[in-house]
């Protein structure tokens, strides 16, 4: 007997859930999906990491009809501007620094170039991702491993409120079921405590064996049926607020999101085919929404095609993201800013880590320990690589960077940071989002460097670290210059549907 599955919320995590289900395990479970049109969605989450690319094709999803669908450019990275000091600037890319071909970091080579006084130039210059996105370049990656070319990945930035539509049809053609409404009750088991059914307002009872909660941050389920105590970061992540308004573009169509630093706290601006997305994240401690708005709207490159909105949110996440029969998948099951486009990533891995532990008709309370387990992990570590951003700054100029910098971190963080500066090594673990090129481009692109370097890259005479290092500087700037101007290779490859 199938185990019946029952998704509570449409937006994106609820549409990617039932949508994966519905291709994976069709011999395990059906997926019935409620949702009410007159609930809105949050819909600002328009940039991803490269995971969604491996998350599409299991479903078989073609890239250039999804990109045309959702009017997707393409991502190679994450700009960060005036974080470590007004002025700065540098890219997380997707993708290594150096051809990754030696045994260790290239940063182990920059760094002994830098301490012994050598002209090396800024780190970028040794990123494939990050040269392409500085000259508003793109092309696929080559698959051709010992190409240059082949050394960097990428993501997309699409519009979200057409992404979740786009995959409600994927769903559907599989066997997801749909009913629209509002959830009015929720029925539990006076002993186990599991939720037997939903009342929708409707009258219809709605009976399932498994529920994911994709409500949001209402988080009707897993919080407010069951209880699930919410684990609060704000202390480490102060924001807790957002203004949002998307504006025609008038300048490059850029192959990046840009994260800018603001007063108190940090603008993006996400690049569509059709318009750019921007917001400012922001504390209300130290700002009032009025003020932010104001700073929105004056920092805008083009004309508002939207009134701006205003979102709350706290930092943190459920002490579990499973509880019972009910596995939360995305804002319900925490929230963390979209600072690193980690919001959509969280919403794959849990749906990822639940087929991979998707219950028989009895739930296993190893299964599901281990799923929190997982879970945990990734929050827990993303949060780490967040705080790392505010606080390795020499920003004092507003009341805000002040608190950032002078912040209480937690153990894990402190940790990674004295391992870094003694020698420039990277924490590694099996399981967490960010590897070590996105560590290393967040250390040095705000001035957090190396004190020494790994042995090994001490082998080679310096001067002919040099020359290689000089060499590879020019390989990856040619191999650049030679791609195709973004808009251009859109253009060709997935312009947008006009009537999506």
């Amino acid at each position: 007997m199938p185990v019946r599955v029952v998704v509570v919320g449409g937006g994106t995590a609820g549409w990617m859930t039932a949508a994966a289900l519905a291709k994976l395990l069709p011999h395990r479970c059906t997926v019935h999906l409620v949702e009410s049109e007159t609930i809105g969605i949050v819909g600002v989450g328009e940039a991803t990491l490269p995971h969604i690319r491996a998350f599409n094709e299991r479903l078989g999803i073609s890239e250039a009809e999804f990109m045309s669908s959702t009017r997707a450019t393409f991502k190679l990275g994450i700009e960060f501007k005036n974080w470590g000091a007004i002025g700065d600037s540098y890219i997380h890319p997707f993708g290594t620094f150096g051809d990754g071909q030696s045994e260790i970091g290239f940063h182990h080579y920059w760094t002994r170039l830098r301490l012994a006084g050598r002209p090396v130039g800024s780190l970028d210059e040794y990123s494939m991702g990050v040269m392409a996105g500085r000259l508003n370049r793109f092309q696929l990656p080559e698959k051709d491993h010992e190409s240059i070319a082949s050394t960097f990945g990428y993501a997309y930035q699409f519009d979200a409120t057409l992404f979740a539509p786009f995959l409600r049809r994927l769903a559907e053609s599989m066997g997801a079921r749909r009913t629209e409404g509002r959830v009015v009750g929720v029925d539990r088991n006076g002993e186990s405590g599991d939720i037997e059914s939903i009342t929708m307002e409707s009258g219809e009872v709605i009976e399932g064996d498994l529920f994911v909660d994709c409500s949001g941050f209402i988080s009707l389920l897993l919080g407010k049926a069951l209880g699930e105590p919410f684990r609060d970061w704000s202390r480490w992540l102060p924001a807790d607020s957002a203004v949002a308004m998307p504006c025609r573009t008038e300048t490059s169509l850029t192959p990046y999101t840009s994260a800018i630093a603001m007063p108190s706290g940090w603008r993006w601006r996400i690049p569509l085919q059709h318009r750019t997305g921007n917001g400012y994240v922001y504390s209300s401690a130290f700002t009032s929404d009025e003020a932010a708005r104001d700073a929105l709207v004056d920092a805008v490159e083009g004309e508002p095609i939207a009134d701006p909105r205003v979102l709350r949110f706290v930092a943190g996440r459920r002490e579990r993201s499973w509880a019972h029969n009910c596995v939360a998948v995305g804002l319900a099951s925490g929230f963390l800013e979209p600072l690193e486009s980690t919001s959509i990533y969280l919403i794959q891995q849990a749906i990822t880590y639940l087929v991979e532990l998707f219950p028989e008709k009895r739930i296993s309370p190893v299964d599901r320990d281990e799923f929190n387990r997982l879970i945990d992990l990734e929050y827990d570590r993303i949060r780490d690589f967040l705080i790392l951003h505010y606080h390795a700054t020499t920003r004092s100029d507003t009341p805000f960077w002040d608190y950032v910098r002078t912040m209480d971190l937690p153990s894990t963080l402190s940790e990674k940071i004295d391992l870094f500066r003694r020698r420039g090594r990277i924490v590694k673990y099996r399981e967490g989002v960010f590897l070590e090129a996105s560590w290393v481009a967040v250390y040095i692109g705000q001035n957090i460097f190396p004190e020494g370097h790994d042995a090994r890259a001490g082998v080679l005479p310096i001067g002919e670290v040099a020359d290689r290092a000089e060499a590879l500087r020019s390989r990856i700037r040619a191999a650049a210059e030679a791609m195709p101007d973004h808009a251009a290779y859109i253009r060709s490859y997935c312009a947008m549907a006009e009537a999506a």
